[in-house]
């Protein structure tokens, strides 16, 4: 994906979260509702796999995390809205898979750490908001918490040891009733790095 199209993917998810948010009385609801939309315009008729795929989502949950560090609102209390308006927006257009699930945890937490927030807050939160997701979109509970969990873990190792430790201690455990099992293919990869 070029450079131009990322950045008006971010662009057009943030704005779309600061006008739908700063009208509503519902922020929870105006939030999940502002990232499925985003999502679902930005995936819809689209024929991208893989990276390209990846970059999309990463765009839109980037823009919106902005979105909604500048209206004001708690990063990481919005972290688990975030991730559920992106997983409906990919199942609406049939682009939920585990890639998603994944892919969203990460980008929460690397966006949550650039606008300053806190990184494992944010990461229960995906968790949660993938928990949530899947209960609705009929998908399977405990796979989809521990990818989210292991795709939060891994954007956290990418940001930095602290981070990487702040999230491991936050997700290790039970989240919304859900025993999540990390999944840590990525400690190979750091050796051989």
């Amino acid at each position: 994906m070029a450079k131009h199209e990322s950045k008006h993917h971010v662009s057009d998810a943030k704005q779309s979260v600061i006008e739908t948010v700063k009208g509503a009385g519902d922020v929870s609801g105006a939030v999940v509702d502002a990232v499925s939309g985003t999502m679902a315009r930005a995936l819809r008729g689209t024929r991208v796999v893989g990276d390209e795929l990846m970059g999309l989502v990463f765009d839109t949950v980037r823009g919106t995390v902005h979105g909604v560090a500048e209206v004001g609102a708690d990063v990481g209390e919005a972290a688990k809205d975030v991730t559920v308006g992106a997983l409906r927006g990919a199942m609406s257009v049939g682009k939920a898979s585990v890639e998603t699930v994944g892919g969203s945890a990460a980008a929460v937490v690397k966006a949550t750490h650039e606008v300053g927030g806190s990184v494992g807050h944010a990461a229960v939160g995906a968790v949660r908001g993938s928990i949530d997701a899947a209960r609705d979109l009929g998908l399977d509970v405990e796979e989809t918490a521990s990818v989210a969990a292991t795709g939060a873990l891994k954007a956290a190792g990418e940001i930095g040891h602290e981070a990487g430790d702040q999230v491991r201690k936050a997700i290790t455990g039970t989240i919304g009733g859900v025993k999540v099992v990390l999944k840590e293919p990525f400690r190979s990869e750091r050796r051989a790095s």
